[in-house]
């Protein structure tokens, strides 16, 4: 996306041109001080470009900047040829040159958190780049208060010993594997996980398994969650009791696919749920990570699960209705489990004076076809509903910083909320202080919501309080032919000409809180509230059970829901 072009091409320039400064103006001017400030802020943007570009290589920069510390340092000393400053002269070289390598093997480790083993090796070539700019920084300090050149050949010899020790047991788990698999597969086997949730996405989407890990956990079985990018470890093991594992290699999933596994997960159709599915002895389940009416809603990958867990029958229409044939003996209905926390208002609440909304604008989309975002034409929505009297609660989707126009938008409506806030003393909720809330308790806080094409609308549902769904496209007519859980909405054109007009539907009359209970049964299953998740732990663990033949179609059932429950 453009916002990451951005912060990719701005961290390469910072860390590229700072390097070249800090080495020019120590080697070619006098100004040592100023040359050694210069290759701080450098070293400061290295370690920033490979949080943005964790593959970046950055040996040119960072020998650059080595250099130019060592001139600096010899400088500062002003004692000639130090044998102290060429021995750490030749361990630098030997670190800026072996960082890269030992990076790269050190990604093709396993990781793991929440299993009794030790992965350190991993994760310190993983870390290996930050601790070299973290000792050159050491250097230049150390330079600046012109301490003896020994100080710095210690540092550096403490460094370049972590680095052998890495270097060695890397080579040995490659040439000289033991015996019985890693630690890491000896771990599981113990566990015996009877389950993996396998997970593949781009940093930030880590929520994806998260609103999924408290139902795993209840259905009682032991299970491991593999990850196949490293950034989204550290949030994910955090989430959980459960072992979490980072798989970066076929290889590896070999190691962690133990013989006790019988079923594995997905949430999403990320590219390399296709390196899982090669695994024919496990039985394939796609769970999603909300229900909607966009289009990657009915994308027609998930025709290569063995099952599809689907919140009603909304979402198999949804397939038949994009042209996707998928066989119906593939779905299971199992409900959308996570909206049991969201409370239900069985009585229409009208002529509300002072209602609290809820607005979720989405985010862009990876194509044209995608990008439902009402962020352009926001600050008019949020402008009509503060001269209602509304409070509002803004979450936006957690993609929306990666696009600058949105993140531009999204902070104006923040100001908007702030100032509005300090003048009437509503209390919005935004920015960091509604991100704090889980989606069930924005919910329970609203009265009405106003949401774009997205999975929100889908569990707002379950409280059969009304909404509006905007129409960025402009479809007139065709949106609800497209759309149909707007049916049951108040829908938002894109010019916003019949705006004041809508918000009276959602906040005042209401003439379609009888329709909402209809469309909340398809969309969100038959079940009842009392037991609502009990739906997908039932169907997960018939799933476990290796004995059990599935009937056809396989839809699962239970109590109706209405205005009563």
């Amino acid at each position: 996306m453009r916002g990451d072009l951005v912060r990719k091409l701005t961290a390469r320039g910072l860390a590229t041109g700072g390097a070249v400064l800090a080495f020019l103006a120590v080697a070619l001017t006098g100004a040592t001080a100023w040359g050694l400030g210069l290759a701080l802020a450098a070293l400061a943007a290295t370690v920033w470009e490979r949080r943005v570009r964790p593959g970046a290589d950055g040996v040119a920069e960072t020998a650059l900047i080595a250099a130019g510390v060592l001139v600096g340092y010899a400088r500062h000393l002003d004692a000639g040829f130090d044998p102290a400053l060429a021995a750490t002269a030749l361990v630098l070289l030997g670190l800026v040159l072996l960082t890269g390598p030992l990076r790269e093997a050190g990604n093709r480790e396993i990781r793991a958190a929440n299993l009794p083993v030790r992965t350190w090796v991993p994760q310190v070539a993983a870390r290996l780049s930050d601790t070299v700019a973290g000792l050159l920084a050491v250097l230049a300090l150390a330079a600046l208060a012109s301490l003896p050149a020994v100080v710095a050949l210690l540092a550096s010899l403490l460094v370049g010993a972590v680095a052998g020790a890495v270097a060695l047991d890397l080579a040995q788990r490659r040439f000289r594997p033991a015996a019985g698999g890693s630690a890491v597969t000896r771990a599981l086997r113990r566990h015996q996980p009877e389950f993996v949730l396998h997970f593949s996405a781009p940093p930030g989407s880590e929520y994806q398994v998260i609103m999924w890990l408290p139902y795993l956990e209840r259905i009682g079985r032991p299970f491991v969650v593999m990850l196949r990018e490293p950034e989204s470890l550290p949030a994910i093991a955090a989430a959980t009791t459960a072992p979490v594992v980072y798989c970066p290699t076929l290889r590896g999933m070999d190691e962690v696919l133990v013989p006790s596994l019988r079923v594995a997960f997905y949430v999403n159709h990320g590219a390399k749920n296709s390196h899982c599915i090669r695994f024919t002895q496990l039985t394939h389940v796609q769970l999603h990570h909300g229900d909607s009416d966009k289009a990657p809603s009915a994308n027609p990958v998930s025709a290569i699960f063995d099952r599809i867990f689907v919140a009603g029958e909304a979402a198999i229409d949804r397939y038949a209705r994009a042209g996707v044939e998928i066989p119906a003996e593939k779905f299971v209905v199992v409900g959308r489990p996570q909206v049991e926390a969201i409370e239900v208002r069985t009585q229409p609440a009208r002529g509300l004076a002072n209602p609290t909304v809820l607005y979720t604008p989405t985010w862009t989309g990876h194509h044209a076809d995608a990008d439902y975002c009402s962020l352009p034409v926001a600050e008019t929505l949020l402008r009509r509903l503060l001269d209602r009297g509304a409070t509002v609660i803004l979450r936006a989707h957690p993609y929306t910083s990666q696009h600058p126009a949105s993140a531009r938008r999204l902070g104006r409506l923040h100001e908007l909320l702030a100032a509005d806030r300090a003048r009437t003393g509503r209390q919005h909720l935004f920015g960091a202080a509604a991100s704090r809330l889980t989606l069930a308790e924005s919910v329970n806080r609203a009265d009405a919501l106003v949401s774009d094409v997205s999975g929100v609308v889908s569990d707002w549902l379950y409280s059969g309080k009304p909404y509006a769904v905007t129409d960025m496209g402009a479809e007139g007519d065709r949106f609800i032919e497209q759309f149909p859980l707007a049916a049951t909405g108040y829908v938002l054109r894109r010019d916003m000409a019949e705006v004041d007009d809508v918000l009276t539907q959602l906040l005042d009359t209401d003439p379609l809180a009888e329709a909402r209970w209809a469309t909340r049964r398809r969309y969100l299953g038959d079940f009842p509230a009392g037991s609502y998740a009990e739906a997908f732990l039932a169907a997960a663990r018939r799933e476990l059970d290796p004995g059990w033949t599935p009937p056809t179609p396989r839809i699962a059932t239970g109590a109706p829901l209405s205005p009563a429950t």
